[in-house]
């Protein structure tokens, strides 16, 4: 990945012409500074230089403090609890200890040490789980300073994307307070951009967030669209099939590498691209591959059984007119959200809405994700792509689980999340109601046992004017 995201090793990644100029005033201003002996203005006017050429570098973390290691039991009691798994339970139970639930039903045999928590009237859910983002990679897309989710060149599976988490992000506090937390922090750019990881949107450190580590290698399929410019805007020269013959030489490549470690690994050296391919190759790490159009997807599929390796379709737009396809090799579809616009003018202006519950009614298995085209931004709305997938046709629970508990089965993490049952982490809110509603609002929140803050920059904005208005008696807007 770029790694440039607010560290010192940035000094040494390609720049553009305007962050090029920057380091040439701070270079001149250094050295005027040091040459300056006698001259005391002098040198304060070049500190001064300096300090103003540095201001755009400056970022700030998030003022939340990750919650404290759950130290005794917690019973949440008096809920209505969504399982999600199973029944919904009136008037219920959760109990958890160091983490992990151990308890969820009524009249529940609690520990003498346990804290009760009353909530009467309130609901409890597994957490949300969105599973295509750049939560935690990206800060704000339109500066690339802070952007740290690709690497240069086409062809990076030795990238991961927990290394360069940034668990002070401003978006984390903001995903969570809507009940998202939990999210798969996604590689991008290139054809192969890397490793994908599980995170909970809490933790002092980058190995804090990480639930499970290389969920999914992810694969960009080449198509006109698509490659007529890269993730950077600059112009590509590849040709879809160009790309496609470059794709199949580096699995050729991949394979020999492979063959030629197992039979003799003393004679052949590690090459970490292609070593990081062979959990693919052995089939223990699906391939994430971002496709929309039917044929996209058709020639996707294709590849994967040429190649013998197992693979998930992300975006999926045209996901249901292949849908027996997909069915046949049980390949799942993470829908890449519902807030699009179609994407030919021949398609239903609702076609977007509704591809949930067409997926689900043509027996494809599916799960939804927030659109990818803001970064981490967008990630806090997704429970409303799911309300909009429920009022176009996606029965209620059926909508619930496709943020729940269906992206944990697809990811291959429904050990550990996706529904309220025994054995699993402790990762759950309380709502005032219906979390898919705006009106409903996240009181409390664990990750792991932990209880976190939910406040973030949003409240803190609001509570700021609100003050400034009080203040000025409701000065009149213009």
């Amino acid at each position: 990945m770029n790694m440039s995201f607010w560290k010192p090793w940035s000094l040494f990644a390609p720049r553009t012409k305007l962050e090029s100029h920057k380091m040439h005033v701070r270079s001149r201003a250094t050295r005027h500074f040091r040459g300056a002996k006698g001259d005391q203005s002098a040198a304060y006017s070049a500190l001064a230089v300096l300090l103003i050429a540095m201001i755009p570098m400056v970022a700030f973390a998030n003022d939340e403090i990750p919650g404290a290691p759950q130290s005794k039991p917690i019973v949440l009691v008096g809920g209505t609890v969504h399982t999600v798994s199973g029944d919904t339970i009136a008037d219920g139970m959760v109990l958890f200890e160091k983490g992990r639930i151990t308890g969820v039903g009524k009249g529940l045999a609690l520990p003498a040490n346990v804290q009760k928590i009353e909530v009467q009237g309130k609901h409890v859910y597994p957490s949300f789980l969105d599973a295509h983002t750049q939560l935690g990679l990206v800060e704000i897309s339109s500066i690339r300073a802070t952007i740290d989710s690709r690497e240069v060149g086409s062809f990076n599976p030795n990238v991961e994307s927990a290394v360069a988490l940034n668990p002070d992000s401003e978006l984390l506090p903001v995903a969570r307070a809507n009940g998202i937390l939990l999210a798969l922090a996604t590689p991008t750019g290139g054809m192969i951009s890397g490793r994908s990881s599980l995170i909970q949107l809490d933790g002092w450190t980058f190995e804090e967030l990480v639930v499970r580590k290389d969920i999914g290698m992810h694969m960009r399929w080449p198509s006109e669209r698509s490659l007529s410019s890269d993730d950077s805007g600059e112009k590509s020269s590849s040709t879809p099939e160009t790309s496609k013959q470059s794709l199949h030489r580096f699995f050729e490549q991949a394979r020999a590498y492979q063959q030629a470690r197992a039979a003799e690994p003393e004679k052949h050296a590690i090459d970490l691209r292609f070593d990081a391919m062979l959990p693919v190759l052995d089939k223990k790490l699906p391939v994430i591959v971002e496709a929309d159009e039917l044929r996209q997807i058709q020639a996707a599929v294709g590849f994967a059984l040429e190649q013998q390796i197992r693979i998930i379709i992300y975006g999926g737009y045209d996901a249901a007119d292949c849908a027996p396809l997909l069915i046949a090799h049980q390949i799942p579809v993470i829908i890449g959200g519902t807030y699009r616009l179609p994407m030919r003018e021949s398609d239903a202006y609702d076609a977007s809405y509704t591809l949930p519950d067409r997926l689900r009614r043509l027996g494809v298995e599916y799960c939804i994700a927030s659109v990818g085209k803001f970064a981490g931004t967008g990630v806090r709305n997704l429970p409303y792509h799911v309300a909009n997938a429920a009022a176009f046709g996606l029965p209620v629970e059926d909508a619930l689980k496709s943020i729940t508990l269906y992206p944990a089965q697809i990811l291959g993490v429904a050990d550990r999340v996706g529904s309220l049952d025994t054995g699993k982490d402790a990762t759950l809110f309380v709502c005032t109601g219906d979390p898919l509603d705006v009106d409903s609002s996240i009181e409390i929140a664990f990750v792991q046992g932990r209880r976190i803050e939910l406040n973030d920059r949003h409240k803190r904005l609001w509570q700021k004017y609100e003050q400034k208005y009080q203040a000025t008696g409701g000065a009149k807007r213009r």
